[in-house]
């Protein structure tokens, strides 16, 4: 997030974060946990229970909201707050399995990267941004091809994709670490790579880290919508939002509620986690944090 103090040109000393800057951190970190913790709730309950099974389509066509169908029923004769439920579990299966998946496999080959010299350090440089270019659907595609259409091959396709971004930004993070005094004076005391990774790398870009897989997060699971829009993600009577927006277009007219609420709640969860993102980045970044009067 950027500043939105005025640049100055005056030679004095900057002034410390005021009581206003704390509280707006807190603020945008406090807003993003209750609108993304709210949609964790809803796929929470959704894990127990379900109004009705996602494949009853005893409804009735088209119900308006109301009665038995808080939401309605779609064109299937579905209950909508159902398939709104099913798809919160399914869009935070998403977020962090893909997030899981991106995480592990970005961080791995970003320490190796960052170690990497000479032609070596070229070459992985040049792997990560060919993945990074790769187009997220046609990995998908690739994937589902050989695996089929399934929320574990979307999933799958999404962290591949991801990890090299993590990748990349763990290899430039840790060697910027690498370069620092502490770490020189640790290997001149005998003190081994493995060690000095767990002990002084990690901690020092765990915070840029985690900012960087919420923000993740959010763009895997507007990915998996995407992919389930195609058909590519979780197969019938499983209930994606991206699955119910394609099912729902055709009727938005007469029944709008049923492209309303899956894309509603999809915004809600995507800027809840960027601006619990913002928050962390906010809150971690020594360089923002209110410095003792």
């Amino acid at each position: 997030m950027t500043s939105t103090e005025p640049v100055t040109t005056s030679a004095a000393p900057a002034a410390p974060a005021t009581g206003r800057g704390r509280t707006r951190r807190s603020s945008t970190l406090i807003a993003g946990c209750v609108l993304a913790g709210s949609i964790a709730l809803l796929a929470l309950v959704a894990l127990f229970w379900l109004p009705y099974a996602t494949d009853d389509t005893s409804g009735g066509r088209l119900a308006g909201p109301g009665g038995d169908h808080l939401l309605g029923t779609d064109k299937l004769g579905r209950d909508l707050l159902t398939q709104v439920m099913n798809g919160a579990t399914i869009a935070f299966q998403a977020g962090l399995g893909s997030v899981l998946i991106a995480g592990t496999l970005g961080l791995v080959l970003g320490v190796l990267a960052a170690f990497a010299q000479g032609w070596l350090d070229d070459t992985l440089s040049a792997f990560l941004d060919i993945l990074i270019a790769f187009p997220t659907l046609l990995l998908a595609m690739l994937v589902v091809a050989a695996r089929s259409g399934t929320l574990g091959s979307a999933v799958l396709a999404i962290g591949l994709a991801q990890s090299a971004v993590v990748a990349r930004l763990v290899r430039i993070l840790v060697k910027r670490v690498l370069t620092q005094e502490y770490i020189t004076a640790s290997r001149t005391s005998g003190t081994s790579w493995a060690r000095i990774v767990a002990g002084h790398v990690l901690p020092n870009i765990w915070p840029t880290l985690v900012v960087n897989l919420a923000l993740q997060f959010g763009l895997a699971v507007l990915a998996e919508a995407g992919l389930s829009y195609l058909g590519l993600g979780a197969p019938p009577p499983n209930a994606s939002w991206g699955r119910m927006l394609l099912e729902a277009q055709a009727t938005f007219t007469t029944a709008p509620i049923g492209a309303l609420a899956p894309g509603i709640l999809l915004v809600v969860l995507v800027i809840g986690v960027n601006l619990i993102a913002d928050g962390l980045r906010d809150t971690l970044d020594p360089t923002t944090r209110e410095r003792p009067a």
